[in-house]
Parts: structure tokens; sequence; C-alpha cells
């Protein structure tokens, strides 16, 4: 990354004489600050403030630039994000500005309220009067500093590789930085301001851009795809494309090229564990703890069960000493005897003792005789039901149809107990005869269940669409479809015509229908539901239910259709993560991203790209009264500089793009700074160590007498 923080504290502040300059390189991105002369600026950290609460305490903390996320886990961030004090290049928040100046002075070293060494600060080209003033005013009273100069940071960079001997005196700087992108011309050495150009897309747009897209290709991996994550990735490997559109037919194409260009981003992934088949020796270890366990449980059911005897044995001795005393007791005597005892009556007592001789007995696993007994026939036990009503009295009459009701609640009972001993038995029939095709084959047997559960499965939901208008066949619907009354079956058929009777009837003549017991017979077959069938699951429904069962249990990759989801798409089967899950491929993204610096429109931004605005700054310059020969020889030192100007092939492709636009013949050659991030800084860190700096900087005496008239045509000049 070239990209580095430093923000270690500074000790030898106090050994630095008055006089020598502090060089500011106020970018949108990154704050430098260091002294004149010297080769590296001293603190670097980002431009942001963050103002987090604690948790527990409630505490607001300020965090100027870089932040450990080790430690952001005891704040609140989520009401207090990152914040800059610029706006497009242009300082405009002036209390951010203050707490990073304060920080960045705490760290030079500065311990004193007065800062008394002037300062050279930068700022963006044709910066607005009144961002100019603020932070004159800013310095001057906050900070108590002698003397300030501004200067533009591009032209500094500029500056710098002239003297290094990489670019000319006549030229174009473009300077791509964090939110702007400008191209300012330079005629002997000097900047010509009024032929500069500026589109406001820089680096910031395009980590955007590409956070964006990796987010909605990747939506389960937002949370991994954080600014500073991106910015890396964008670093390192994005780059210029020279034909856009070649490329990305290339990469709609799949070619092998596009394979080797694109690039794996792998996340964080751990293997989900291979669970082996248990060995011999750890089936018997399992076995062998299961029979000890079940071992254990049946000697504490004995124990229980042996105290319980103990205790209706000890219960049914005092019952039978209490019945034995109770004989020897006077009549008068027996009341005030039952009182200390807690029973009320003799009988209460042989009642208690006929409970617990059955308990007893079925602690001790013997038949009661109560059970040993023949069952008394229906004859005997309902002696009223053959019996005419006219031979009854009214009360015999109440007692035969309780008898009635009686029996015909005991056989429903006795009905349906058979009919469940049945099914039981079929179960286990059928439960022993798959068990036996499994062992036998399977493989053939867990083949034989999915085609069974693929044909029961489509005759229930084919039963299902039967039930709503409409036939099932997605052809017939327009003109084929059935509808509900034209598939009755003979109950609502019958039902219906019950219906129409009733109705028909009840037009003719005077309304007699109720009068008659019979009558009411109508409402009872009416008001049978025709469609319980349907409530109730018939025998595909039932067998759907246990061959999704068995396969469940046989096949862990058996996965069931729900009801929600019977219409026809299957819900997707559930797979282990993969490695390939927690990868992000940067393909097309790689040259798509930083394309809008020559085409912003691509993020719905209607400016001009790199390219455009230099044939923009040329013309403009051309109109200025500069010769033709003067502007053309621009183009001969065309110097890239700024952060968003270090993509692979930006030179190539600017230098296409300026030939396609420039007359035939014109020299272009594009030039790459030696120090695209800290070319601003080390031109004004070698400008203020002249005397032309003192020359033109000015104190506060200046800035309060000459106002804001003389600050706003206030530049300086780079030339000495």
């Amino acid at each position: 990354m070239p990209f580095i923080c430093r923000t270690q504290r500074q000790t030898d502040y106090s050994l630095i004489p008055p006089s020598c300059p502090i060089v500011i390189d106020n970018g949108a991105s990154y704050f430098r600050i260091g002294w004149a002369g010297e080769s590296e600026p001293r603190i670097i950290f980002r431009n942001i403030v963050q103002r987090p609460r604690h948790k527990i305490t409630g505490e607001t903390v300020t965090i100027v630039g870089d932040h450990d996320p080790g430690l952001l886990k005891y704040f609140d961030c989520t009401r207090s994000g990152p914040r800059s004090a610029f706006d497009n290049d242009v300082v405009f928040q002036f209390e951010i500005m203050e707490y990073i100046l304060d920080f960045a002075f705490d760290r030079l070293g500065a311990d004193q309220a007065p800062i008394n060494h002037p300062i050279l600060i930068t700022e963006c080209a044709c910066n607005p009067v009144q961002s100019r003033s603020k932070m004159a005013e800013l310095l001057f009273e906050t900070y108590g500093v002698p003397s300030i100069a501004f200067g533009v940071d591009a032209a500094f960079s500029y500056k710098y590789n002239q003297r290094v001997g990489i670019c000319d005196r006549n030229g174009l700087a473009i300077s791509s930085g964090f939110t702007t992108s400008h191209v300012i011309p330079f005629i002997n050495g000097e900047p010509v301001y009024e032929a500069c150009c500026r589109t406001n897309v820089g680096g910031y747009h395009v980590t955007d851009y590409l956070k964006q897209l990796l987010s909605l290709k990747y939506p389960h991996h937002m949370q991994r795809l954080t600014w500073e994550k991106v910015e890396d990735l964008k670093m390192e490997h994005c780059y210029i494309t020279q034909d856009y559109a070649s490329e990305v037919r290339l990469f709609q194409k799949g070619a092998k090229e596009a394979e080797e260009k694109t690039r794996c981003w792998q996340l964080p992934w751990t293997p989900a564990p291979i669970e082996e088949p248990p060995s011999e020796e750890e089936i018997a270890r399992k076995a062998a703890l299961k029979e000890r366990q079940g071992q254990r449980l049946r000697e504490m059911a004995e124990a229980k069960r042996s105290s319980k005897i103990n205790e209706l044995e000890n219960e049914l001795k005092g019952l039978e000493f209490l019945i034995q005393q109770l004989r020897h007791v006077n009549g008068n005597d027996i009341p005030s005897f039952l009182a200390e005892t807690g029973y009320v009556s003799k009988q209460e007592i042989e009642s208690a003792i006929v409970k617990v001789t059955q308990s007893l007995r079925k602690a001790k696993g013997e038949h009661d005789e109560a059970e040993e007994k023949p069952e008394i026939s229906n004859s005997e036990k309902y002696t009223l039901i053959d019996i005419p009503d006219n031979m009854l009295t009214p009360e015999q009459v109440k007692e035969k149809r309780r008898q009635l009701f009686l029996k015909t609640t005991s056989e429903g009972r006795q009905r349906a107990k058979q009919k469940r001993f049945e099914e039981e038995l079929e179960r286990e029939r059928r439960n022993k005869e798959d068990e036996e095709k499994r062992l036998e084959n399977p493989e053939l047997y867990m083949e034989q269940l999915r085609v069974r559960y693929k044909d029961l499965s489509e005759r229930v939901e084919q039963r299902k669409r039967l039930k709503t208008n409409g036939s099932g066949n997605e052809n017939s619907n327009l003109s084929g479809g059935v509808g509900r009354g034209e598939r009755l079956n003979a109950a609502q058929k019958e039902r219906m015509r019950l219906l129409t009777t009733a109705a028909f009837d009840r037009g003719k003549g005077e309304d007699t229908f109720g009068i008659k017991d019979e009558d009411w017979q109508l409402y009872k077959k009416m008001s049978k539901d025709n469609d319980d069938e349907d409530e109730v699951p018939n025998e595909d429904e039932t067998e759907l239910a246990r061959v999704a069962s068995k396969l469940r249990e046989i096949d862990p990759a058996f996965f069931p259709k729900s009801d929600a989801n019977s219409s026809g798409t299957e819900l997707p089967r559930f797979r282990p993560l993969t490695k390939e899950d927690f990868q992000i491929l940067i393909g097309v993204e790689r040259f798509r991203c930083p394309e809008i610096l020559f085409y912003p429109n691509l993020i719905g931004i209607e400016q001009a790209g790199l390219d455009e605005m230099t044939g923009l700054a040329i013309q403009r310059l051309q109109s200025k009264t500069h010769s033709f020969e003067e502007s053309n020889s621009l183009t001969n030192s065309v110097l890239i500089t700024g952060g968003s100007c270090l993509y692979p092939g930006m030179s190539e492709r600017l230098e296409a793009g300026i030939r396609m636009i420039r007359p035939c013949g014109t020299p272009i050659r594009v030039l790459r700074a030696s120090d695209a991030v800290l070319d601003a800084w080390l031109g004004a860190a070698s400008f203020a160590s002249t005397v032309h700096f003192q020359r033109q900087a000015f104190n506060k005496t200046d800035y309060y007498e000459k106002g804001e008239d003389w600050l706003r045509q206030y530049q300086l000049k780079y030339s000495f």
C-alpha cells in the first residue's frame, strides 16, 4: 500500500528554530505535516474525525485519523460515523478542521498554545475565498501563527518534478485526488488557473463504485466488504484498460484470458469436519454402554417397585388391623374412634382396603379378579333396548334411551379400538417387509422409495389441483378447464338435490316445513361437510408421509417438498459450505471502476473525463492570447500525479485519449510523477525552505488590513 500512516509523537519540537516553517499538505484523503527542507513529512494520518460514545460511561471521545478496531468495540459508533471537513476538495467544516489541526500539532510535539512557526498549507486550485479566509482566521486566532502562505498542491507537485528533471517549464499537470480531478496548464513554470479544468470524480468514487458492485455480487459477505478492505482491493487489483468496450466483450465471452485476469480474494473459511463411520470397537463400546445404562435403569425400576410394594403392604396391614379393632369397639364409641383415625365410616375403610389391594396386585403383576370375570352380554347389560316403548313407563323409556346411547358409544369405541389394532398390525407387517428389502439390497430399496415418493407426490398434487377451479394442465386453462361444480361426487350431488328440493317445496303454498320430525333430518343430511374427505388425509397422503419418513431415515440428502412449494418449484437441497462459497472474484470490476475517471457518466455524473479535460484546458489557454505553438507544446510534458493516477495503464490510456483530440503530429508525452502521493508535500517543503516563501507569506496584520478582496487575488509565485 502506498498510503502509510505515521502518528508517533515527535520530541524535537523545542529544538526547531522559530524561523523554520511548518509545511501542511491538507488533502481530502490524508493529512501530512512536517518541517520545511526535510525529505518526508513527520506525521501522516487520514483526514477524518469520529466522535463515538463509550458504551458504559456514555462519555463522548474524539478520534482523529485511523482507529484501532480492537478499541472501538468499547464505543457505540452507530450514531457517529467518520466525518470529513471537505466537500469536493474544499474545506467547509472548520469545527472538524480544528480537531484535525489540534491532533496534528500535538503529534508534531507542540505543547503550548501559540504556534510560533510560519505555516505553508496546501489547497485545491481556485479555492473559494470564503474557505481560504476561514482557514486563515482559524490559524491566526486559535493557534497564533506568525504568518501563513497558501499554495496549490498540484502546482507544488509539478514544480517538484520539474526540479528533479521529469517535466518541462511548459506543460500540463493532471492531478486526480480523493474527490476531485484537476487539469492545470503551466507556462514558464507558473500555473494558469484561468485555463484549468476540474471534475468532481476521484478515488473516493472509484472505491465507492467497487464497494457497490461487490456488495451486489456477494450480498452474503457485505460485512466483510469494509471501506478499508475495498480500498486495499482497489489499489492492488484495479487497472486502466486501453479499450474498455473490447475488454468488456472479452469478459462476456468468458475466454481463457478473462479467467487469467480475474483475481480471487479468499475469505477465512474452516472446512466442516468429515464424519467417519464408527469402527467395530466403537460400536461394541456404545452397545456395552447402552446395556449398562439399561441394566441400571432396570435396577432402579425394580428398587422403586419393591419400595412401592412394601408401602402398600404396610398400608394394607394397617387398614386390616383397624378393621379388627373396629369389631371390638362398642356401637356408641365408633364415631369417636373413627374420628381419631381420620375415616368417616367403616365402609370407607373397606373401600380403601379394596383400592390398596388392587394397587398391590397391580404392582406385583398379578391379574385382578375383576378383570378375569367374563364380560357381561349386551342382553344382560342393556335389558330395556329390545322392549317396545308402549310397554314401558316414562322412567323406563328414559332409561332405555340412556342404555341405547351407552351401547352405541361402547360399540363405536370397540370398533375404533379394533381398527387401530388392525392398523398397527398392518404397519408392523409393512415395516418388517421394508426392513427385509432394505437389508437385502439397500441401493435398490432406496431407489424404489424415491420412485414411490415421486409417484405419490404427483398424485397428491393432482388431487389438490382438482380441488380448485380449473384444470391442472396449463394449456387447458383458457378453454378446457373444468369448474368445481362440474366435478361433484355423489355425496355432493345429493346435497345439492336436497337443497334444491327444499327451496322448491317452500315456494309452493303454505310453509309447513318443520312440523314433522322427518323434516329436520334434511338439515342433518345437508350439514354433512361434503369435503370432509379433503380434510382427512387419504391413503395416498398417508403413504406419502410414511415413504418420506423412511427416506429421511436412510437418505441424508433427501429434502421433502413443502406445502408452500408444492406448485412445482423445489427448494434447494442443503449442501455443506465449501471453500468456493467464501471466495470473492474480482473480474470486470478491476477495470470497470477506474473507468469512471474517463467516463464519469457511468455513475451518473455528467462531467468531462481526464482526457477530455486536457483538450478543454488547451482550448481555454489558446483563447487567453497564448500562441498556438506555445499551447501545442504543453502536451509534450503532461505530468500525472495524485493517488488516483497510480493504476497500471493510466499513462498509455491518457496518451491515446489526448492523441485522439489533438492535431496529427502534435508531440505527446505523458509522464508519471516520481512520488504521486508525497510530491505535493515535498514540493511545498522545498519551496518553504527558500527566501521566496518569507516574501510571499502574510501575517495577521496584513490579513485584517487588506481584507478578503486582497485575499481573493492572492496567488503564490512558484518560480524562483
